[in-house]
């Protein structure tokens, strides 16, 4: 599935280059030494090349202050030749992420945590979506798996990845952003066992958007439903799903006026 939406990303990238348009641009800023940060955005990089996307990395030091941090952003989202902005998370403790992200320009959001676009979603408009939960809407479509009036669990609450996941698949199928139509049932860590166990025996589908499986209760036949977890191991697609997103990101500017 992945390989396919990366090829339709090529095609698309090639399309709107050969109308003219400048070929997309991707700018990464990345703070400090983490090593799963510098790893996930290797990723990207890698992901972006493979589809005909440019970008770059602008490292910035742990201590970065969170007014150069802000300063940078407004650069990016005048210079013309970007047309997406990336900051990775997580950020050090003295800055405050959601101001970080939300000074991004809502159109050049390819994360979509802007609060422009995180409104947008919750109201069924378009907007740039977070990419697990795009990837996750995504492989319920291509899968063929059926949302219409069913029983939904979403396991994990984070405003990253839960929640938007949650608002994708429990909104109205006529609605401008089209939804799943579900009933959702949002559990999380302080759900109680028992009754996690009596949502996950009633739901038609669990998406699993918390560490581990284990978050599922271990003793309950799971034979019957469909099962999406959030992992490593198919982490290609939400990357193929963000550049998507920005490789459309003019869709989305016109939307936003």
């Amino acid at each position: 599935m992945a390989k396919q939406i990366q090829k339709e990303i090529q095609r698309g990238v090639e399309s709107w280059i050969s109308l003219g348009n400048r070929r997309p641009h991707l700018s990464i800023i990345l703070v400090g030494d983490n090593p799963a940060s510098h790893t996930y955005v290797r990723r990207k990089i890698r992901a972006a090349s493979a589809v005909g996307i440019c970008s770059e990395i602008i490292l910035k030091p742990k201590d970065v202050s969170q007014e150069e941090l802000l300063d940078m952003t407004d650069q990016l989202n005048m210079d013309p030749r970007v047309s997406g902005i990336l900051v990775q998370l997580p950020l050090p403790d003295h800055v405050d992420e959601r101001t970080v992200c939300n000074g991004i320009a809502p159109e050049k959001d390819v994360d979509g945590f802007h609060i422009i676009n995180i409104g947008r979603l919750c109201l069924d408009q378009h907007s740039l979506m977070p990419a697990t939960a795009s990837a996750v809407w995504e492989i319920i479509k291509r899968a063929g798996i059926e949302t219409f009036g069913k029983n939904v669990v979403v396991a994990g609450r984070s405003k990253n990845v839960g929640m938007p996941i949650a608002m994708l698949l429990h909104t109205d199928g006529e609605h401008e952003r089209p939804g799943g139509d579900a009933t959702v049932t949002i559990a999380h860590r302080y759900t109680p066992k028992e009754q996690l166990k009596i949502h996950t025996q009633l739901a038609d589908v669990i998406i699993v958007a918390a560490e581990t499986l284990g978050f599922i209760h271990k003793t309950q036949n799971l034979n019957h439903l469909e099962i999406i977890v959030t992992s490593q191991w198919w982490l290609k697609t939400a990357l193929q799903c963000q550049l998507s997103q920005l490789n459309y990101k003019h869709k989305w500017k016109k939307l936003l006026k």
